[in-house]
């Protein structure tokens, strides 16, 4: 078959994206277009908090396979890296009960709340080198975000405030997250580092316009 011939043929079928889709890549292109800006944190934390309230305001656009719980430890799915590393964008999907340790992030970060309800208890240094908690724990409701940094205060620990259902939240951090060596702490002082690294070996295609074409401006 000639090129000719094969240009007019239709194109393969596709699966149809989550008719939302559009709603993560607005999100993306709008932080993407801040970052570039390299505003101060406090005012990139106040802006793009209101832009990832506007996406989490929302609960039609997280695609099914970014949003499965494991039935022994929370997933962490990498929904989109800026190329040049300056964000990346997760759904953190808790199963009934489940929480982190205490842990840093060491990067500034934004977290809403998509599903469900999640409980972040802060925590802070003590004299004598312990961690300690940090007023009472602070629970998100759907809608609700929440903000992060070395700056502000980076050491928390979270968990699902529903001990019989799933909780989604959406998290934005200003690296490639999964790559970055972070700790987790016992109270004691006692600190392990990791890397995250993502629970997904593949990313929704949120740029495929062909898919949605009634919203793919």
């Amino acid at each position: 078959m000639n090129a000719v011939a094969s240009a007019i043929l239709p194109p393969p079928a596709t699966t149809p994206a989550p008719p939302g889709t559009a709603r993560l890549r607005h999100f993306v292109q709008q932080l993407a277009a801040l970052v570039e800006t390299a505003p101060p944190e406090p005012e990139l934390l106040s802006r793009g908090g209101a832009l990832l309230g506007a996406l989490v305001a929302h609960d039609d656009w997280l695609p099914a396979a970014y949003a499965q719980p494991h039935p022994e430890r929370y997933q962490q799915y990498l929904l989109h890296a800026d190329a040049l590393g300056r964000f990346s964008v997760v759904s953190f999907v808790w199963g009934p009960g489940q929480s982190t340790p205490i842990h840093d992030h060491t990067v500034w970060g934004l977290i809403g709340m998509l599903r469900g309800s999640e409980d972040s208890q802060a925590f802070a240094r003590t004299a004598d080198g312990r961690w300690a908690p940090q007023g009472p724990p602070h629970r998100l409701e759907p809608g609700d975000v929440d903000a992060v940094s070395p700056a502000i205060g980076d050491v928390h620990r979270v968990s699902n405030a529903w001990e019989g259902r799933t909780s989604i939240s959406i998290h934005v951090y200003g690296a490639n997250i999964g790559a970055v060596q972070r700790s987790v702490y016992l109270q004691d002082g006692t600190a392990k580092p990791f890397i995250s690294g993502y629970s997904n070996a593949t990313l929704p295609n949120i740029w495929d316009l062909s898919r949605n074409p009634a919203t793919a401006a």
